[in-house]
């Protein structure tokens, strides 16, 4: 099963950044370029335990859905999501958050594995690993421009 591990330095309180990482709203800003939405389940604000959020999108010339769910939180340290629904065989999304001298250490532990055996197998090694991250990657970016600078304040009250 392939996996990505990101790890982010962000110099703001660890319950910001927490707080940001699951904000609905700030998803959906860092991931205009795709067009996502959410149409269903929490669709603003900050999701909770349980809850889900059903995301569409372009990616990878097709629109997509996905619905997550929260499995896991425990506050402002961890929260997991994991696909109900989508395009993956599955999907588990880990964010962990360690709270550091200098701010917060933001921690993405990312596995899933491609529907389609063999070939989605090697898709996955080939492309979707690399997409993924990159998503992740940009995702994280816009989390801590807005946890490091007054942007937070229009969305976290």
């Amino acid at each position: 099963m392939p996996s990505i591990h990101l790890t982010t330095f962000i110099a703001a309180p660890v319950e910001r950044v927490f707080d940001l990482a699951r904000s609905v709203d700030l998803h959906k800003k860092s991931m205009a370029h795709a067009n996502e939405q959410a149409v269903a389940g929490t669709t603003a604000g900050l999701i909770q335990l349980q809850e889900t959020v059903t995301w569409k999108a372009k990616h990878l010339f097709k629109i997509r859905v996905m619905r997550v769910r929260i499995i896991e939180m425990n506050s402002p340290f961890l929260f997991t999501d994991e696909m109900v629904e989508g395009d993956f065989k599955t999907m588990k999304h880990e964010h962990h958050f360690k709270k550091v001298e200098n701010g917060t250490l933001m921690i993405d532990l990312l596995s899933f594995s491609a529907p389609y055996g063999s070939l989605g197998n090697i898709f996955s090694k080939c492309y979707l690993t690399g997409y993924l991250k990159k998503l992740l990657e940009h995702r994280n970016n816009v989390i801590k421009e807005y946890a490091e600078s007054d942007k937070w304040t229009f969305l976290l009250q």
